[in-house]
């Protein structure tokens, strides 16, 4: 770990110039007295370091130190610096693009900063809240995915109090920011959703699971039997003002995809056709049922007869 963290340190040296201690501190989620103490820890591995004293001073590396890295084509190295973060690999990856962009050329580092993958908010609407995984929990989860040992999960289902479950894990599968545990149970196949698992427990055990895997075809055949299992599907037209109300009832959203008004247009799943109708519903006018026709006639259904209960304003007043 601190091997990786003295590498880190050099690395945005390299990068950014001088900085100060405090600066160091806050990039490496480490304290200033860690940051002192690696800094001389470099200095005597011969490290090239050295501090600036005064208002602007800092640490600071000789010109022209730097690492290698060959290989990389442009288009290697773009795809590279603009990746995404998943599976709580965030701060690995924040480690790994900093020695990528050190050891590349400056006209590449220059071209990937032209490019801004998947930004806090959009033109119409603030993106849907990523879920959140606790980093132990994560890193538990994925060292048994990866060495195909047992897992014990705790783990909250919807609507039930969390309990402790242990599953023979598949593979890892993100989609839309949401992350998910493909997984079987007693020989079931099960899917867990990752910010549903509270803690998880690698066990020595290996795991019952194929020694190899197609987790694309796996997790098709997946969505195909959560969508055959009693979901009704529809598609909706949202005001962008109301998506993030729209996203927060459907139980999974297939596509997404703006209209020429301004409008949005979803595929959007619900567990059965009373959820569909009772969702939609929330939303007044701000939404409209494309399909399924049924979808469509149980809401006009549903508005005839509240325009009935009230087509006299008076009746009540009255009585």
């Amino acid at each position: 770990m601190r091997a990786d963290r003295l590498v880190s340190l050099v690395l945005l040296l390299r990068r950014r110039g001088r900085l100060t201690a405090d600066a160091l501190a806050r990039e490496l989620e480490v304290s200033t007295r860690t940051v002192l103490r690696d800094i001389d820890a470099l200095s005597a591995a011969g490290v090239p370091v050295y501090a600036e004293r005064g208002r602007h001073g800092g640490f600071a590396l000789l010109p022209g130190f730097r690492t290698e890295l060959t290989g990389l084509n442009h288009d290697e190295a773009l795809a590279l610096l603009t990746t995404g973060r998943a599976f709580g690999l965030g701060p690995a990856l924040a480690s790994a693009m900093r020695k990528v962009a050190d050891a590349l050329p400056e006209t590449q580092v220059a071209t990937a900063e032209r490019f801004l993958v998947e930004p806090e908010t959009d033109l119409l609407s603030r993106r849907p809240v990523i879920d959140e995984v606790d980093p132990a929990t994560m890193a538990g989860v994925r060292r048994a995915v990866l060495s195909g040992r047992r897992l014990r999960i705790h783990y909250a289902a919807a609507g039930q109090e969390p309990r402790w479950r242990t599953v023979d894990p598949i593979g890892l599968v993100t989609v839309r920011d949401r992350g998910y545990l493909l997984a079987t149970r007693a020989g079931a196949d099960r899917t867990y959703r990752l910010s549903r698992v509270l803690a998880a427990e690698p066990l020595d055990e290996p795991a019952e699971r194929p020694a190899e895997v197609d987790l694309a075809r796996t997790w098709r055949q997946r969505c195909a039997a959560f969508l055959a299992d009693g979901h009704v599907t529809a598609r909706v037209r949202v005001r962008p003002a109301r998506r993030e109300d729209l996203l927060g009832t459907a139980v999974a959203v297939r596509a997404e995809e703006p209209e020429d008004d301004g409008w949005l247009r979803f595929e959007v799943t619900y567990q059965d056709a009373w959820h569909a109708e009772w969702a939609l519903w929330q939303l007044g006018t701000d939404a409209e049922a494309l399909a399924p026709p049924s979808l469509r006639t149980a809401l006009r259904d549903r508005a005839t007869a509240i325009a009935t209960r009230y087509a006299d304003p008076t009746q009540r007043c009255s009585e």
